[in-house]
């Protein structure tokens, strides 16, 4: 066993999630693991008033399917990847800066032929009509993820959320592996009751914003190992 292991990138979002942000954080070297605690489930809505809305407010990629095809009605988006996927279903799409938070100028002035598709469980309320469309039911971490945290290379672990990081303390409070921890805000990382070796929070709530607490983690290791490594005069 190598006596400085490489690190592990461990997600745990919805694996259409996962893998989008992966292609984005492609690094050589580190191993990805993808192992979600949340399930994305579509449940019971008025499908007859979401067609007939004006225009949409998507905070989330899950939320698009439920929505039908747009037709060419408009929607905010809260950015990129959930502006993509809406755009693949027919609307005419506003990017949003990453963030329910940065996102509210956009919504103001929308009338009531606006409505707010969403899971269950949402961060922020928007002054918009909202309607449920989707659940997330919590999971258990799959073998491969319960491997590596008993192991002895670093675990890279971004917290996409508040309730993702209330799911998964729980699930590695026992964790022999040293955890790296890149909270997309300050309420998830004082959502997170696990253990930490190093956390090193998103400079902005977004996908961008985790890959680069991510790599300012894996930075301060590839430092280490430098010094560790260099030799000294005379060698």
């Amino acid at each position: 066993m190598p006596s400085n292991p490489q690190p592990i990138l461990l997600l745990t979002r919805p694996e259409p999630a996962s893998r989008r942000f992966a292609a984005e954080f492609d690094l050589p070297g580190v191993r990805l693991v993808i192992s979600p605690v949340l399930r994305i489930i579509p449940v019971a809505h008025d499908a007859v008033r979401l067609s007939a809305a004006r225009g949409l407010v998507f905070t989330s990629v899950n939320a698009v399917p439920a929505a039908g095809p747009g037709r060419g009605r408009p929607a905010i988006c809260v950015g990129p990847a959930t502006a993509e996927a809406a755009q693949a279903a027919g609307y005419e799409v506003t990017v949003g800066p990453g963030d329910a938070e940065r996102m509210m100028p956009l919504l103001k002035g929308l009338d009531d032929g606006w409505l707010h598709p969403h899971g269950t469980h949402v961060a922020r309320r928007l002054p918009v009509p909202g309607m449920v469309v989707y659940d997330q039911a919590p999971e258990r971490l799959n073998a491969e993820a319960k491997e590596v945290l008993a192991g002895s290379a670093p675990v890279l672990l971004p917290l996409f959320s508040p309730r993702s990081a209330r799911l998964l303390s729980p699930q590695a409070e026992d964790a022999q592996a040293p955890l790296w921890l890149a909270p997309i805000s300050a309420a998830a990382r004082g959502a997170w009751l696990g253990p930490a070796s190093r956390i090193e929070l998103a400079p902005t709530p977004d996908a961008d914003g985790i890959c680069h607490a991510l790599s300012r983690l894996l930075a301060t290791e590839q430092s280490a190992r430098g010094r560790v490594e260099a030799p000294r005069p005379g060698d």
